[in-house]
């Protein structure tokens, strides 16, 4: 599927969306996203509009210099946590295991959204969702979703 955003508050509803999706109960829905695109492209705008579409009362910084941020979700979710994940500055895979990632991906109630994760994609299991976001001009980004 390929979408067009002409501004972040257009990517921040297209993520909405998907998180109401998520949040259906009548299906099970992947929990793991992987959001791939050039600085700028949009990757932290799109987890903000997931993260205020799932009612995350702090705010959602980049977690660049820390890697992972946690967030808790409200009871009622199809998910107990929230995970945000910045590879950017991991030079390798492995440096990821310290901060239990195995143990995240496994469980299903994790909701996790990995920006930069061609850094780890060995790492990456087979059911996750790629995003894909492209810059097309200024104000203009498609985002793919695989």
């Amino acid at each position: 599927m390929k979408l067009l955003s002409h501004s972040p508050r257009k990517t921040q509803q297209i993520a909405g969306l998907l998180a109401r999706t998520l949040m259906n109960k009548n299906f099970s829905p992947p929990h793991i996203f992987a959001l791939k695109g050039n600085l700028g492209a949009g990757k932290t705008v799109f987890v903000q509009g997931i993260g205020k579409a799932l009612k995350i009362k702090q705010k959602i910084l980049s977690p660049t210099f820390v890697i992972l941020k946690e967030f808790p979700l409200p009871k009622n979710a199809n998910f107990e946590k929230f995970y945000h994940i910045d590879c950017y500055r991991l030079e390798k895979a492995a440096e990821i295991a310290v901060l239990d990632f195995k143990k995240i991906i496994q469980n299903p109630k994790n909701l996790i959204f990995i920006e930069w994760p061609e850094k780890i994609k060995k790492l990456i299991p087979q059911k996750a969702v790629w995003i894909e976001f492209k810059v097309i001009d200024k104000r203009t980004r498609e985002i793919i979703i695989k």
